[in-house]
């Protein structure tokens, strides 16, 4: 485990943020070659009907992977404050809500299945594969929840390396399965949608063997499991928001792919083709804001108040700088990139991704911005935070396909997309001011009884791992 409240914190968010990185771009490849296994082996109809479950998927599973990132904020607070027993409680409320929403997600999404298909206009030809792929996704969620839980809380831990070499394992599987079900088995879709639960209860199972072996600390009890409602509660609380900010997001990306759509072939091609160099360029900066939440949580348990601005700082500077690196490569090296993913010359296409391109890279500073102030407010346990910022990006998203798309067309469409991150950091940013003085006031309360001095009227401190931890006001 790695204590992110002491040493060089650049130096820590850097090296904790590499794994993540990493584990992003092995994810980002991986779906190429899931795309590639699908379409070569089943034909076009089949990889439309696995692309066409897209957006509904990261409705259902996003939802999952933003509730159980928002559990682990808490029991990496804990840990930051040497609260080791809390630790545990944590883990265990953890597992408890996990449960229950893994129940709930399941029946609400299998029971609405093909209502959900036909709001989203499912063409007939690829209802049926579409209905069976997304289906079979459904019934795994239990296995979706369950790798991003006990990774989430490994990380919580300060170990980001770990669920990255699960990550790439459970990838490598989830080939291997695909291949095996499509072509040995004949599954159809069916076999691709199995792969990809197996892999996840394979990767979870290995998180599982490691906790055992070698996290003493996250060994529990039937006590850890005596949790009171208030401490449900807490929890719930934290994971709930941050699972519905994913979801509103992709309500939003749902609305604007459907306006784009109506713009035509060739500019659902352009931005196929450039969302694809669009997200490479983007992982770095998303991979450093998840680093924040887990730095800023573990610091804030531990009382180092002033460490916590001292690392984002540092990390703005850090990022905001590859912003700009990456915002000029895409504008200037875009075109060539483009050409090599679509293989044709159409002049067109290529036109309208340098569109893409000069809209997008002008404005991944305001990305950058947005992942570390937003990553950061939420490790420091700001709740209703994330789903007003979600529904500030879904407004803007749904503003830009009512009138943007309309008056400018194409590229009215593509900056979707930058007014999502301005509505967001137009809530984030307020909030992090009034944070960023917070913390400071607390950091003097805590030198002053360093200095052997009586606290400010109003601010109480104690030592690390004893002290009720403090709450920023909202």
């Amino acid at each position: 485990m790695n204590d992110l409240t002491t040493g060089n914190p650049l130096k820590l968010i850097f090296f904790f943020t590499i794994p993540l990185l990493i584990g992003n771009l092995f994810q980002q490849l991986y779906n190429v070659s899931d795309t590639v296994v699908v379409g070569q082996t089943l034909g076009v109809k089949a990889l439309a009907a696995v692309g066409a479950t897209g957006s509904i998927n990261f409705l259902i599973i996003g939802f999952a992977q933003g509730l159980t990132a928002g559990l682990a904020i808490l029991t990496a607070t804990r840990y930051g404050a040497r609260d080791y027993k809390g630790v545990r409680r944590s883990f265990a409320a953890s597992i408890v809500i996990s449960i229950l929403m893994t129940i709930v997600l399941t029946a609400l999404a299998l029971t609405f299945v093909d209502p959900i298909l036909k709001l989203m206009q499912t063409p007939a030809s690829i209802f049926a594969n579409a209905r069976i792929f997304i289906s079979i996704i459904f019934m795994g969620i239990f296995a979706s929840m369950a790798f991003n839980l006990l990774s989430n809380i490994i990380r919580a831990l300060g170990d980001s390396r770990t669920p990255l070499i699960f990550l790439v394992i459970g990838t490598v599987v989830n080939v291997i399965l695909e291949l095996l079900f499509i072509l040995v088995f004949h599954m159809g879709v069916a076999g691709a949608g199995w792969a990809t639960v197996i892999s996840q209860v394979i990767a979870s199972l290995l998180c599982v063997v490691y906790i055992i072996r070698s996290i003493p600390l996250l060994h529990i009890t039937k006590d850890d499991f005596r949790v009171d409602v208030k401490e449900l509660w807490d929890h719930f609380s934290t994971g709930m928001p941050m699972g519905f900010q994913l979801s509103i997001i992709a309500i939003g990306t749902m609305v604007m792919q459907a306006a784009l759509n109506s713009l035509g072939t060739d500019s659902v091609a352009a931005s196929t083709a450039a969302s694809k160099v669009d997200q490479l360029c983007s992982l770095p900066m998303s991979s450093f804001g998840v680093t924040m939440a887990t730095f800023a949580a573990q610091n804030f348990g531990a009382a180092k108040y002033g460490r916590i601005l001292e690392g984002v700082k540092k990390t703005l500077w850090l990022s905001g700088t590859f912003a700009v690196a990456a915002g000029g490569l895409v504008i200037f090296f875009g075109r060539p990139l483009v050409t090599l993913i679509i293989g044709t010359a159409d002049e067109h296409v290529i036109q309208l991704s340098q569109t893409y391109f000069n809209i997008i890279g002008s404005t991944y500073l305001l990305l950058s911005v947005l992942f570390i102030i937003r990553n950061t407010l939420q490790g420091l346990g700001r709740r209703v935070l994330p789903t007003l910022a979600g529904v500030g990006e879904l407004t803007m998203r749904v503003f830009a396909a009512l009138f943007m798309v309309g008056a400018f067309g194409y590229a009215g469409a593509v900056s979707a997309e930058p007014l999502a991150w301005l509505g967001s950091c137009a809530i984030l940013v307020p909030s992090w001011i009034r944070a960023v003085r917070q913390l400071r006031n607390l950091q003097r309360s805590v030198d002053v009884v360093d200095d052997n001095v009586t606290p400010a009227e109003g601010i109480t401190s104690a030592p690390v791992g004893q002290h009720s931890q403090p709450k920023l006001e909202s």
